[in-house]
């Protein structure tokens, strides 16, 4: 399925801001984006397993917040990340 990269985590994905995963669920889909491409679940996923504070995941433009989430070959899913600053 298609994942849309945002720009602060395209160095994972050789600045690619569209790639393709496969998983029955999010979490599935993660482990296989780490896979692709090694490092970036540990930006968007904590040590417990729970989506950083910081990012955003939407699955056909709806803001989800479970890894259990299933998934259909169809589906979209958007990473966003908040912006800071000081």
């Amino acid at each position: 399925m298609k994942v849309l990269v945002p720009t602060p985590l395209r160095s994972y994905t050789k600045q690619k801001g569209q790639v393709e995963a496969t998983g029955s669920t999010l979490a599935d889909l993660l482990w296989d984006l780490d896979r692709r491409f090694p490092g970036l679940r540990f930006r968007i996923i904590t040590e417990q397993d729970e989506i950083r504070e910081h990012i955003k995941l939407f699955v056909n433009q709806e803001q989800v917040r479970e890894l259990s989430l299933s998934l259909q070959p169809s589906d979209e899913v958007q990473i966003i990340c908040a912006l800071s600053g000081g």
